[in-house]
């Protein structure tokens, strides 16, 4: 195991951490990190994909054993969300196109993380459930944007159901925590002619992100500050994204 390799599961643990005390699985984030490390642009979004499976499956059991899981809130985004989560799957970006996409994607997780921890403590209160052809609309989009980059989505769904007033910050938890998992599955699923791709070091790197997620899953809901969490986790996205597009 080179250095790089334990240098980037350090880094994927402590963004896991991070992201699970957010109610995230922590795609953007690894996708930042290995942007350092100038992997390939399908070894980045495969091992972004399967990182953010393991981290957003302890959310969602999580999750599930609290009684917090609504199916009503759930499935209109999942309908044509994982359908469409496949189709970006399957899209190859060649790194000329991939690196400068998937920097724009960062630097607009950045500015959503970073909008959340500036109005953080502001309860949203909930209004209405999610529509049904407007939650139709938003897994869709979201599902694609998220295959093609290995983005997992939850980080552009979350902002999107508060803006609404769909759900109150508990509940989009939960909806976004099944989302990241549903997706990043679909996506794997699209993206399987890639797998051969995997870095050696990919079961390292999993048992990693299991560790800081189930860590900041419970620090996240207990002592941690989440505005500080989300500050630094928005730094961290602004950076990297910022180094993929120029």
């Amino acid at each position: 195991m080179d250095a790089q390799s334990l240098g980037l599961g350090l880094a994927f643990s402590l963004i896991a951490a991070i992201s699970a005390a957010v109610g995230q699985a922590g795609a953007s984030g690894y996708i930042a990190a290995m942007a350092f490390a100038d992997l390939a642009p399908m070894a980045m979004k495969v091992t972004a994909l399967c990182l953010n499976m393991i981290v957003a499956g302890i959310g969602t059991g999580l999750f599930l054993r609290a009684g917090r899981l609504s199916l009503r809130n759930i499935y209109p985004f999942a309908v044509l969300g994982f359908p469409f989560s496949v189709l970006g799957g399957m899209l190859p970006l060649p790194g000329a196109i991939y690196h400068p996409v998937v920097g724009l994607v960062l630097f607009v997780s950045r500015v959503q993380m970073a909008r959340g921890a500036w109005r953080l403590g502001a309860e949203v209160p909930m209004t209405h459930s999610p529509p049904f052809f407007g939650a139709l609309a938003t897994g869709a989009a979201i599902g694609f944007v998220s295959g093609t980059t290995g983005t997992g989505g939850g980080v552009f769904l979350a902002p999107v159901i508060l803006m609404m007033g769909w759900a109150n910050a508990r509940q989009t938890a939960a909806t976004t925590a099944v989302y990241n998992l549903m997706n990043s599955a679909a996506a794997l699923l699209g993206a399987q002619a890639f797998w051969g791709d995997l870095p050696a070091a990919l079961p390292l790197w999993g048992l990693a992100v299991a560790i800081g997620g189930s860590l900041g899953a419970v620090l996240g809901s207990r002592t941690l500050s989440e505005r500080w969490l989300r500050g630094f986790l928005a730094l961290l996205l602004f950076i990297s994204g910022l180094k993929l597009m120029i």
